[in-house]
């Protein structure tokens, strides 16, 4: 007699992931990263980090949105735009984290899960860097890792959005 164990179909879960939607959010100043004070926020471009970004939603089954903006409005429009297009939000307000009550209003508005992100650690920075209007609101806040903020964000992001489904 064979040992061999014979499961049914029926009874194996299906792993398969429900596609996702996540909204990168990069605030004003962003679009200079490579050359923007590179020993505090690093040598990559924006473009670059959009792209490790893409590459690590493909590992993740996840699309990714990217949008920057030096603009206020323009953040918080696509904010309000990501009401039933998108399941999470991944924001790196840059200075708009210390002054926008707008963002935060917008933000919590929506009421989709958001991770806060920044590549520099804002709390060894300028006292008042050290105040974030988003992190109140954010499931989570990841800051001082450079490029890697944003990617361990993106990956706890999809772990919350996932840790029911499976």
């Amino acid at each position: 007699m064979s040992d061999r164990a014979v499961v049914s179909s029926s009874k194996v879960p299906n792993l398969t992931l429900q596609p996702l939607s996540i909204l990168v959010l990069h605030g004003p100043n962003l679009n200079l990263l490579g050359q923007r004070e590179p020993g505090i926020y690093g040598s990559l471009t924006l473009a670059e980090i959009n792209h490790l970004l893409a590459a690590e939603g493909l590992k993740l089954q996840v699309e990714i949105f990217a949008v920057q903006s030096n603009h206020e409005g323009v953040l918080v429009d696509t904010i309000h735009e990501a009401l039933g297009k998108h399941q999470g939000i991944l924001i790196n307000a840059g200075a708009y984290t210390h002054t926008s009550v707008a963002l935060r209003d917008a933000l919590s508005g929506v009421n989709l899960p958001t991770v806060e992100v920044h590549l520099s650690n804002i709390y060894r920075r300028e006292d008042f860097r050290h105040h974030s209007y988003i992190a109140a609101i954010a499931i989570g806040q990841i800051s001082g890792f450079g490029v890697q903020s944003y990617l361990l964000g993106l990956q706890a992001l999809v772990h919350h959005l996932r840790k029911d489904k499976v």
